[in-house]
């Protein structure tokens, strides 16, 4: 029986973010066109929660696998539908094995598991598996260095695994073909015996046991933080992360903007400066490509939510000792909020430098339960009703809102603030509320 764990002090972590961005496209929905909600009766801009925690998630990845950070040195996880060719590679640069060897064994291996993958008959995905699977980021290095130190029983088992495959495949399409018509199948009935799918052979248990635990959350702190559910695979852990995210909206109505764009060719120009005859500038008139972009701008309202209790109850069900949990738990708070605060998500970031906003403002505080404060914004702000600047007209309207709250109850704190305009700085001086000058302090 595990020992239940303990936590002190406040078990959530409330963070809520103004930020003003311009001329952006962040996410997009299947048509090209911004995300949007109606909410307070008027049309919002919206970016996804999906896409920030994408953003959270890489950045803060990246960060650890660059040595640098809060969990610079813990192992981080990998999102990916390639662990069968993660696996093959491994097998070939690490132990020598040829790659039409290497490659098949990984796939049967996984599919032994559960896992299921695309058509055999379309390259591009028959080595991908339908879902994508996140897991540790030697995932596919362990599972190489056990089929390499089984290799001779597990080259055995391939062999009658795909000769076994191919006849099943064989047999299904033979029984398709014979129930092509009623009679077909009226006929056929006392014969599907002898075109039965005949039965795949069990992955050894010593294999099965060594795949499982290498594709098991184990001390992957993005996993613990982020969680997984992988229905496929009935033996590996799902896993209920300690993160909630909700989508960002603008304060205030917003409507996109379509921009029309043309793009020069460099070798049409390059003709009509250095033509002769005004014939031939007529011929290299005009833009190689034109079209439209749509963009958005505004203040948003985001908010998450990091529970400390099921951080750790993560870290420890994934065999963490409890020392190392609570350690580990720690830096994966303060990496968590450094990532809330910096990270943006990658669309069009070339072409609006969108991943250089800052925050307005950052409040951090914490409770005995989550506090989302999205109400606050429900009647939008109206910068020429209201007289002023959204984001400064949003910092009042939150920092009051989280005021009056406090003042109802005794299961959360005051917090901390955090803002990287001058303006911002400004209000809260007026307002008599002390900001702090870096991320860490936002944590308690």
């Amino acid at each position: 029986m595990s020992t239940p764990v303990a936590l002190t002090g406040y078990q959530y972590l409330s963070l809520h973010l103004l930020e003003t961005l311009v001329a952006v496209l962040p996410v997009r929905d299947e048509n090209g066109a911004p995300k949007s909600i109606v909410y307070g009766g008027v049309e919002r801009h919206m970016i996804t929660s999906q896409a920030r925690r994408r953003a959270e998630r890489v950045y803060s990845r990246d960060r650890a696998n660059a040595q640098r950070g809060p969990l610079a040195g813990h192992t981080m996880g990998v999102r990916t539908r390639e662990w069968a060719l993660a696996t093959a590679r491994a097998l070939e640069t690490r132990h020598g094995w040829p790659k039409e060897q290497a490659l098949p064994t990984a796939r049967a291996i996984l599919q032994a598991i559960g896992l299921k993958f695309g058509d055999p008959a379309k390259p591009t995905v028959a080595n991908l598996t339908k879902v994508l699977l996140f897991a540790p980021a030697d995932a596919g290095d362990r599972i190489a260095n056990h089929i390499h130190t089984e290799r001779e029983s597990i080259s055995a088992w391939t062999e009658n695994y795909l000769a076994l495959s191919e006849a099943a495949a064989a047999a299904k399409k033979t029984k398709g073909r014979r129930k092509s018509s009623p009679q077909d199948e009226t006929e056929a009935s006392t014969e599907d015996t002898d075109t039965e799918a005949p039965k795949l052979p069990t992955l050894p248990k010593a294999t099965k046991d060594a795949v499982l635990t290498a594709l098991a959350p184990r001390d992957a702190i993005d996993i613990a933080l982020y969680g997984r559910f992988l229905a496929e695979i009935a033996d590996s852990p799902n896993v209920d992360g300690a993160i909630q995210s909700s989508h960002a909206f603008t304060v205030h109505e917003a409507e996109h903007t379509d921009d029309f764009y043309a793009a020069a060719d460099d070798a049409k120009l390059t003709r009509k400066s250095n033509a002769l005859d005004f014939l031939d500038v007529a011929d290299d008139s005009g833009a190689g490509m034109t079209g439209y972009q749509s963009l958005i701008s505004g203040t948003f309202y985001r908010h998450a939510v990091l529970d400390r209790l099921k951080l750790r109850q993560n870290l420890r069900a994934a065999g963490m000792p409890e020392q190392d949990a609570e350690s580990a738990a720690v830096a994966a708070e303060a990496e968590f909020v450094h990532a809330f605060v910096n990270a943006f998500p990658q669309a069009k970031k070339n072409s609006t430098a969108s991943t250089g906003a800052l925050p307005a403002l950052v409040l951090a505080f914490d409770g005995d339960r989550p506090f989302n404060y999205a109400a606050a914004f429900q009647k939008p702000i109206d910068e020429i009703a209201d007289g002023g600047p959204a984001s400064e007209l949003a910092v009042r309207r939150l920092l009051a809102h989280h005021d009056f709250v406090c003042r109802r109850r005794d299961d959360i704190t005051a917090g901390r603030v955090l803002t990287y305009e001058p303006a911002i700085h400004a209000v809260l001086q007026e307002l008599g509320v002390k900001d702090v000058e870096s991320v860490e302090e936002l944590t308690a």
